[in-house]
């Protein structure tokens, strides 16, 4: 079997390329073909967990998802995850490669072609067609030397390429005619068609816009999709969107009953941790920007995970969150670390092999008695078991270095077999952990909802909205788009 392929490309970040590849992975699979979603480089701290033990970019995960297969390292290559302004922990295939600078990596990235098109190949052979997804802009010319993101790629693999634009944001018909006149002959050869995303009102006044991009193009309009609420049901990977779905607030202006505060750290990562929570109607969440201080009516401040625990650590205290947070657990509030935010919890972090940069250790927030060293080699791991005080069935993974130890682990929070099972206060309120994902896990979600005070079960089964969900992204671009058009352009 080899595979037909395609690539979405985009104008800029934040143009929809992730869930459109997601829903084009899905709408081939309701059509009875085998599909495998491919990115060749990914920059991203949300990353999940492959059967292979491996990572990759969630948005993989998720289209992968949309394919019916199981996530795969070949799916994602080249993951790069940002630990600073200007540096990143290299990924490729799964493992660690090392930290880099983004000047240092220009040179190395030139070398990762050969593994990227080997995988994209081991995919070509699974399945009926490959749907590719670019990064970032299609025309990010100061970077185009040893590009292997987007058209450096669809050059090497001979890969047709539709573009996609954000009328949202406005300028559409710049970004498009700006992109195609950006690109030299070879690579505009390449380009195939356009698609018009998130437009609001009637799509029948654009009509004129993409007759306009149509003549100065010569790329086919592939059709205009409308600004599509379902969109906000699916699991995204940019911190952006999260930020635009769950914002700052100032109360239960809402009449919700459980309202969550989660302060927005420098390095947040795997920030779909709370999707679960976004989707449950009687919860509130409050992602907290930096200069703002945390809500002093939560129920429960969340520390999410993050690549850099020492540095998020360090900003955390000059946000003075330290002070908000030791308000709210004289409150009597909740609060609950995952991975990055349960390490900082404890006692000290200690960095001695500078596994995020020069060797250091700093004082944790003291609410458990528990000390992290980090080092070793990375846990990437699936894991399923209990939560404790009868909080139901969890199930999720772990992806962190390092180890936490203390009196208060020997009152785990979940039971995990052999993996880690984090730790509980002895009063109970202050609970860390690294599992990731626990609470997708329903029967968990709703007990721990209960226990903060949550006036009823929703009900909410989340794995089945998440389907529910690309079921009707795929219908909506079967509606919206000329998606036949588009696969006879895969070759």
């Amino acid at each position: 079997m080899t595979a037909r392929a395609i690539m979405l490309q985009g104008t800029g970040s934040d143009v929809g390329k992730s869930l459109l590849a997601a829903g084009l992975c899905r709408a081939l699979l309701r059509r009875g073909h085998s599909v495998r979603p491919f990115k060749p480089q990914n920059m991203s701290n949300n990353a999940a967990v492959t059967g292979d033990g491996g990572e990759i970019g969630r948005a993989q995960a998720l289209q992968a998802r949309a394919c019916g297969a199981a996530p795969s390292v070949h799916m994602n290559p080249v993951l790069l995850k940002p630990q600073s302004d200007v540096g990143a922990q290299l990924v490729v295939r799964g493992k660690v490669r090392g930290n880099f600078d983004a000047r240092a990596f220009q040179p190395v990235k030139q070398g990762l072609m050969p593994d990227i098109l080997e995988s994209f190949q081991a995919l070509k052979e699974e399945a009926d067609f490959v749907i590719i997804e670019g990064a970032g802009s299609a025309a990010e010319v100061n970077l185009r030397a040893g590009d292997i993101a987007n058209m450096g790629f669809a050059l090497a693999a001979k890969a047709p390429v539709v573009l996609i634009a954000d009328i949202d944001r406005g300028g559409v018909i710049a970004s498009l005619v700006g992109t195609w006149t950006l690109l030299p002959a070879d690579e505009r050869a390449l380009l195939k068609g356009f698609i018009v995303n998130k437009f609001r009102g009637d799509i029948s006044l654009f009509e004129d816009g993409v007759t306009t991009i149509e003549r100065e193009t010569g790329l086919a309009g592939l059709g205009v999709l409308p600004h599509l609420p379902v969109a906000a049901r699916l699991p995204q990977e940019d911190a952006m969107s999260l930020e635009n779905r769950a914002p700052d607030s100032a109360g239960h202006g809402d009449g919700r009953a459980i309202k969550i505060a989660v302060p927005r750290l420098a390095h947040i990562a795997n920030f779909d941790d709370f999707d679960p929570l976004l989707a449950e109607p009687d919860v509130e969440l409050v992602m907290v920007p930096r200069g703002r201080p945390l809500p002093g009516d939560a129920d429960l401040v969340i520390l999410p995970g993050s690549k850099t625990s020492i540095a998020d650590m360090d900003d955390f205290r000059a946000e003075g969150w330290d002070i908000d947070l030791a308000a709210h657990v004289r409150r009597g509030g909740w609060v609950l670390g995952i991975c990055a935010g349960y390490q900082m919890l404890g006692q000290r972090i200690i960095d001695a092999d500078g596994i995020e940069g020069a060797p250091r250790e700093t004082p944790g927030l003291g609410f458990l008695q528990v000390e992290t060293r980090l080092g070793g080699d990375k846990t990437l791991t699936e894991a399923e078991g209990s939560a404790f005080d009868g909080l139901g069935r969890v199930h999720g993974y772990e992806m962190h270095m390092g180890r936490s130890i203390g009196t208060d682990a020997a009152r785990p929070f979940l039971d995990l077999g052999e993996e880690d099972g984090g730790a509980v206060s002895a009063d109970g309120r202050i609970i860390g952990c690294y599992l990731h994902g626990l609470f997708a896990a329903d029967e968990f979600r709703h007990a721990f909802l209960a226990r903060l005070g949550a006036r009823r079960s929703s009900g909410l089964a989340y794995e089945l909205e998440v389907e529910g969900a690309l079921d009707a992204l795929a219908a909506e671009m079967e509606t919206h788009l000329k998606l036949d058009a588009l696969i006879g352009f895969a070759c």
